[in-house]
């Protein structure tokens, strides 16, 4: 099993290196095809312990590759942890950036920067890999840094643009708060645990549940509830949850397949799946779940509203990702961690193929990403648009698509739960069934059906992507409809995690759901009669109603609502605040520390005071030397005077 694992993270290393050191020797197509192949080979490879672990009945793989550091007594590994969880992470990740890499080769045909692409992606699937298969903080945190720093790399991908360069510099600093919380929660384990080995750390959390740590003089905190809360900041920033959700959305001035990738496999997913692996710890703190549940929440639903005024393609599916993050988060939060990858697992692959959908689009219609330009397009790409409907009925959850099972199954837990804040947590993921439904439908309705708002040169040249665009999707369909009915009753009431999700008893939501469940067509059934079903037909009809019988309405509802629609366009005013106060802000204090230091300390004191002063100095020395010989012979006398008179002082003394 070692060298499996070793040869799935590898794999998509060395076809990096080759397509980024050696892309001009080997070209275009030698890297395409080295990179293709190298992910191909990781996805292959993944389904054997995913055969062996997950399908059968043999251990969890547990073992260092070799020591990478000791100091204090404390040993600091590289190695594998290759359990359930991480088994279905590694699939996941692995088949859905090869379909990335497929879909890449038509899309990008044309980029300059086409070998630096694909060294890039196969690059962030690498550091992905090593994300999921770590079992231990130090590589977790290895990964955590790698993927951030290659969606820099990505979302700037065109650099001339100056768009692309606020995008992934965003990007960027958001995540650095993110993860100085995350590298406290870490030293934080290091310093009470004594390890950063997971084995180590889960087996003496409960000698810790009752302890306590002084943040403020005369105020003590629950140890695993700082712990988990500062992980779990991490989690935010990588995972874009309220506040620190703001990169996600300007992520789309990357390539379409990298907005793929990052929304669906890759980057987004590796807070959701921390917070999973750190159940041992989160089980502990009441108080870090109900602040976890309370922030998903607002996300799901605030987030999804904000799909509703996007005229972006793409951006509509980048709100659209924000807000299923946020349906995971509150899974979490809910100690239903098992629904939460259920989510992940099924939403990772309608989500992509959404995205690689609008990026078909976007390609037939040379690159116009504008809804407002665009209607029926079915006629034109019937692929695109079957396997587009198929992503969008899975993302409402409508019965039998994968969507459907993970997504009631979130809804149905938070019900269940007694976590603080599932009330309201309750609420806000049921109405926002009706926000997706609405948004998802909006976009299919806009881009597929309708009059034709091209102009009349894009019109004559419309036709479908090419076939290494379309397979991808077709792929990419067959789960979206399947993997939720034939994953959900182990996945979610069964004993597909084993031991690698851990669920206090009090906790346990899914356990008694569980019981209430009677098979795949039982919950369709059961579906189609909650509130969950009608809310989303509601979502579609009304998107119906408002974008193909009586396209006035969302006009006349913007200028009715001027204000909520102003708040929703300006985005809550998040990117304005942290203009204002953040980025201001520091421009601000850079200022007046180069005005106080560089400019009246620093130059105008050190550097040229000093000058100033020899010059002053120079020109009161400059007088002695005067050419005459009369005034020299004085100052020598006058000198030697002074010396003698020195000299008797101290001699009469």
């Amino acid at each position: 099993m070692g060298n499996i694992c070793l040869a799935i993270v590898l794999a998509p290393l060395i076809g990096a290196i080759l397509a980024g050191l050696f892309g001009r020797q080997i070209g275009r197509a030698g890297a395409h095809w080295v990179t293709s192949g190298a992910v191909g080979l990781s996805f292959f490879l993944s389904l054997v312990p995913f055969a062996r672990i997950v399908l059968g009945d043999e251990a969890p793989y547990n073992a260092n590759l070799y020591t990478w550091l000791s100091t204090g007594g404390v040993d600091f590994h590289v190695g594998f942890l290759v359990d359930q969880l991480s088994a279905t992470m590694m699939v996941v990740v692995t088949f859905v950036s090869w379909m990335v890499h497929i879909y890449t080769i038509g899309y990008m045909h044309d980029d300059p920067g086409y070998q630096r692409f694909f060294s890039y992606i196969s690059l962030f699937t690498f550091s992905m890999l090593m994300l999921v298969m770590a079992n231990n903080f130090m590589q977790l945190f290895f990964g955590w840094e790698a993927v951030g720093l290659v969606s820099y790399l990505l979302i700037g991908f065109w650099y001339t643009r100056d768009s692309a360069i606020y995008a992934n510099l965003k990007a960027f600093l958001v995540n650095r708060v993110g993860d100085f919380g995350f590298l406290l929660g870490i030293a934080a384990v290091l310093m009470y645990f004594g390890s950063l080995d997971y084995a180590t750390v889960f087996a003496a959390a409960p000698k810790f549940d009752n302890a306590v740590i002084t943040v403020l003089p005369g105020h003590e905190w629950s140890l695993m509830t700082m712990i988990c809360l500062l992980l779990f900041v991490g989690a935010m920033g990588k995972s874009a949850q309220v506040p620190l959700h703001v990169w996600l959305p300007d992520s789309m001035e990357g390539p379409t397949p990298i907005s793929a990738l990052i929304h669906a496999a890759t980057m987004v997913t590796a807070g959701i799946f921390m917070v999973a692996r750190m159940s041992p710890l989160f089980e502990m703190s009441t108080t870090a779940l109900s602040v976890v549940l309370v922030i998903g929440a607002i996300t799901a639903f605030f987030m999804g509203l904000l799909g509703l005024v996007q005229n972006d393609i793409k951006r509509v599916i980048a709100y659209s990702t924000l807000s299923q993050l946020g349906y995971m988060t509150v899974a979490l939060g809910a100690s239903a961690y098992a629904a939460a990858i259920f989510h992940l697992f099924t939403h990772a692959f309608f989500k992509a193929l959404l995205f690689l959908a609008a990026g078909s689009v976007i390609i037939g219609m040379h690159h116009e990403q504008d809804m407002r330009k665009m209607g029926g397009l079915k006629r034109y790409m019937p692929k695109t648009y079957w396997t587009s409907l198929i992503g969008s009925l899975a993302l409402i959850g409508f019965p039998g698509f994968a969507g459907f099972f993970s997504k009631d199954a979130i809804i149905e837990a938070v019900a269940e739960s007694h976590i603080p804040g599932a009330g309201i947590a309750y609420a806000a993921v049921l109405s926002g069934v009706f926000v997706t439904a609405l948004y998802s439908f909006r976009l299919v309705f806009m881009v597929f059906h309708g009059e034709e708002r091209m102009d009349h040169h894009t019109r004559e040249h419309l036709h479908e992507s090419p076939a290494v665009v379309t397979i991808p999707l077709i792929l990419l369909a067959v789960p979206s409809v399947l993997a939720g009915a034939w994953f959900v009753g182990d996945m979610l009431f069964g004993t597909y995690f084993g031991s690698s999700i851990v669920v206090h008893e009090a906790h346990d939501v899914l356990g008694h759901l569980g019981e209430h469940y009677h098979g795949v067509f039982g919950m369709m059934t059961h579906g189609l009669v909650q509130p969950p079903f009608w809310l989303a037909m509601g979502g579609v009809a009304t998107a119906w109603y408002c974008y193909m019988k009586r396209t006035d309405i969302p006009q006349r509802v913007a200028d009715a609502f001027a204000m909520p629609y102003r708040v929703l366009l300006d985005k809550y005013g998040f990117d304005r605040f942290n203009e204002w106060f953040f980025a201001g802000g520091a421009r601000a204090f850079g200022a007046a520390l180069w005005r106080g230091g560089d400019v009246a300390l620093i130059d105008g004191l050190v550097v040229n005071g000093s000058a100033r002063a020899v010059g002053w100095w120079a020109g009161v020395i400059r007088h002695i030397q005067s050419g005459y010989l009369y005034h020299y012979a004085f100052a020598m006398i006058l000198g030697l005077l002074v010396l003698l008179g020195v000299f008797v002082h101290g001699v009469l003394a």
